[in-house]
């Protein structure tokens, strides 16, 4: 592939662009509502082929910059959104430096329907290194390689702007060349079965079948979202919170105490008590004055208004100091010495929301009966459909994520809204919206010593059910 080829193909197309976009406009409004879900106002964006700036636009970014190698691209964008900024450079070679000082790392890189005219993909990737964070995403899209003969017939028809010689990619190729160049892929998936307008037929298709699994590999529209390799933290200088919401459990409280892990600079352990028909609140405090504290560790002690393990998290959550924020139930069959495992993963950066799997040691039928492992797996096999992501153990109350995320999480919470009385899906959905890694980590459970279940079965599982729908509808079928 001539790169002179390409470039000079772009630049003479320049002007009928939009007519083109405009008339295939069918297939661009749904690249921008894929791209708008993953990348929420206000954020930092860097689009790399930006063409004439509307897909840009769409994402209504805080900070918004197009790269273009195409002169003339970077005209009409410039006259078409003068609020952003538009540079002709080639992104396989360009650097930070060569942009203002202001404008030179992003929380998003969006490369729409680029990678099939990139001579060199993997250069492209590995610079764009230079302009990620750790928490930039970078969302790709590209065309199945099995439309290649229904593309070229559509050209041959008028029905497709005329294009140059391209790549065609497959979504392993796609993951292989994200790996290679330093990248872990979040998140995949294939949309848009239909690319034309046909009244009452096509958005049914498009919304309701087109995910549906098998016939989702037929899609025209394929995409990954993805991150770069992760600097590892120093985790002497991090704090940390634990949040143990407690409900007539009084006696785990001192025993959780006691086998609660001290991390990095500083952990706080924060009770919050829910109504408990027993001494839990009185032992919490008892607790308090007995344990020694100091600048590394304190104990804080909060009773709900609310109702709900949900509620719970969201008021612990509120007054959580510490840069890790973390979920133990106070029922203690996650044991507080599996909280150093979540903590290595997430201060090493191979995970961003780390999800507790009971499903992987072996336990006792008495901590998880037959009925209750079905259940796990049933809503384990449907919440990983409904996310676009293996989990393993969806009901597993043990959660550890960072507290800037959760601020992102609750500030998008209005997305889904107030859903969730357990505290554990509005985390998972609010990080599938962000495109937060998610990755599980195995604990060991175990009976519990102290009280009985506060799960009612039958009530939750309805609850869940009804979850699983507002998934489908929210994160599935958009």
């Amino acid at each position: 592939m001539d790169p002179q080829i390409i470039q000079s193909h772009f630049a003479a197309s320049a002007a009928t662009y939009d007519q083109w976009r405009q008339r295939n406009q069918f297939y661009h409004q749904d690249l921008m509502k894929l791209c708008r879900f993953y990348v929420t106002p206000g954020l930092r964006v860097l689009e790399i082929g930006c063409a004439t700036g509307h897909l840009l636009n769409a994402v209504q970014p805080k900070l918004g910059v197009g790269i273009d190698w195409a002169e003339p691209m970077v005209t009409y964008a410039s006259q078409n959104y003068p609020q952003y900024h538009f540079y002709c450079l080639d992104a396989t070679t360009c650097s930070p430096l060569d942009l203002p000082s202001d404008q030179r790392q992003f929380d998003v890189i969006l490369l729409a329907d680029v990678l099939g005219y990139v001579p060199d993909i993997q250069q492209l990737l590995t610079n764009l290194q230079d302009f990620c964070q750790d928490h930039t995403r970078i969302l790709m899209t590209f065309h199945n390689f099995l439309w290649e003969p229904l593309l070229h017939l559509a050209e041959r028809l008028g029905q497709r702007r005329p294009q140059p010689p391209q790549n065609w990619l497959s979504m392993s190729d796609t993951l292989n060349l994200l790996q290679i160049t330093g990248y872990i892929p979040i998140h995949q998936g294939q949309r848009f079965l239909v690319p034309k307008p046909i009244p009452g037929v096509s958005s049914l298709i498009n919304r309701f079948i087109a995910p549906l699994p098998l016939i989702n590999h037929l899609c025209l529209t394929q995409y990954i979202l993805a991150r770069k390799m992760p600097v590892p933290q120093d985790p002497q200088t991090l704090t940390c919170s634990i949040v143990v919401p407690a409900r007539n459990e009084a006696g785990n409280i001192a025993p959780l105490v006691a086998r609660c892990p001290v991390f990095g600079k500083k952990t706080e352990l924060i009770f919050v008590e829910g109504h408990s028909r027993d001494q839990t609140w009185e032992v919490i405090q008892e607790v308090i004055q007995k344990t020694p504290q100091s600048e590394r560790f304190k104990i804080l002690a909060l009773q709900q208004k609310g109702v709900g393990k949900g509620d719970a998290v969201r008021l612990g959550f509120e007054v959580a100091s510490g840069d890790i924020l973390m979920i133990l139930d106070a029922d203690m069959t996650v044991q507080p010495e599996d909280l150093i495992h979540f903590w290595e993963v997430i201060v090493s950066g191979r995970g961003e929301v780390i999800n507790g799997s009971r499903l992987v040691y072996p336990h006792s039928h008495v901590a998880m009966p037959f009925i209750n492992r079905l259940a796990n797996k049933f809503f384990a096999f449907l919440f990983s459909y409904l996310l676009g992501r293996p989990i393993k153990d969806t009901l597993c109350g043990t959660k550890v994520l960072w507290r800037r995320d959760y601020e992102r999480i609750a500030a998008g919470r209005s997305y889904f809204g107030d859903f969730d009385p357990f505290g554990d899906f509005d985390l998972l959905f609010g990080a599938a919206r962000l495109g937060l890694q998610c990755v599980d980590v195995p604990v060991r459970y175990q009976p519990r010593s102290y009280g009985q279940s506060n799960i009612a079965h039958v009530k939750e599982g309805l609850i869940l059910l009804k979850m699983c729908w507002l998934a489908a509808q929210k994160l599935k079928f958009f």
